[in-house]
């Protein structure tokens, strides 16, 4: 696995990169990288290269933001994103490469139009406190980011209508995709069986990338005008995802 290419590895340490930015600073960025590692190493490979560079990036979060997490929120999420990984997994364990990669597209482009919904409505746009909302976006998360590790737009949009600010978004944020991710490792090692040591391996090679998108969001995101630079992503997102299906 780690006799890659030069334009692969410069991919995987350009995915990684953007796994450090997304967790410190825009979220969205990551998902520009999703697609393209899907088309160079296949749907469920891409999902097991990328979980442990994913872990490492929200450990380093956590560890930053550790006092900012809104447990409530997590709470009323996790149960039903469990059962959105299980189905997850099932969905993954029965469909061929080419299926897998069209439902990582499709998951992406529901997660896109789901932020420029929230954009177009602004501070109108709120959650409702009800039980089946708490399920559905927590399935919803669940299912996404077992597929295609695509469900962060999902969770930002839950937490923004929520009306959490900076410091307690990224901490509830960071936390939450821990713990999903930590709970994925053991359904994709043994079940889908897509993640092997020289995974963790590569992790370890990149995590210097990682570390440096961290810092760059950190510091990025309190100077750049984030409206113009979130819809860019949104933009180069969609074209990534529609490519999935060519």
């Amino acid at each position: 696995m780690l006799d890659l290419s030069v334009s692969q590895w410069i991919l995987v340490v350009t995915a990684a990169f953007f796994v450090g930015f997304s967790k410190m600073g825009i979220s969205g960025v990551m998902m520009l990288i999703i697609p393209i590692l899907a088309n160079l190493f296949g749907g469920k490979e891409s999902t097991g290269l990328m979980l442990p560079i994913l872990l490492t990036g929200d450990i380093i979060a956590v560890l930053y933001y550790r006092k900012s997490a809104e447990l409530n929120a997590i709470k009323r999420m996790l149960i039903w994103a469990t059962i959105g990984l299980v189905l997850g997994v099932i969905v993954g364990n029965y469909i061929n490469d080419k299926q897998f990669k069209i439902i990582i597209g499709l998951s992406i482009l529901i997660c896109v139009a789901i932020l420029l919904y929230s954009e177009v409505r602004g501070g109108s746009f709120k959650v409702p406190e009800k039980t089946w909302f708490y399920a559905l976006t927590g399935i919803a998360s669940g299912f996404t980011t077992m597929i295609g590790n695509a469900a962060g737009p999902i969770m930002s949009v839950y937490l923004l209508a929520l009306g959490y600010h900076k410091n307690s978004f990224i901490g509830t944020y960071a936390w939450f995709f821990l713990i999903v991710n930590a709970l994925k490792v053991p359904l994709q090692v043994f079940v889908w069986q897509n993640i092997s040591p020289s995974y963790v391996l590569l992790a370890l090679c990149v995590l210097p990338a990682v570390v440096l998108g961290a810092f760059s969001g950190g510091m990025l995101v309190k100077k750049i005008n984030e409206k113009p630079f979130r819809y860019l992503i949104i933009g180069m997102t969609t074209i990534s995802a529609i490519r999935l299906f060519l």
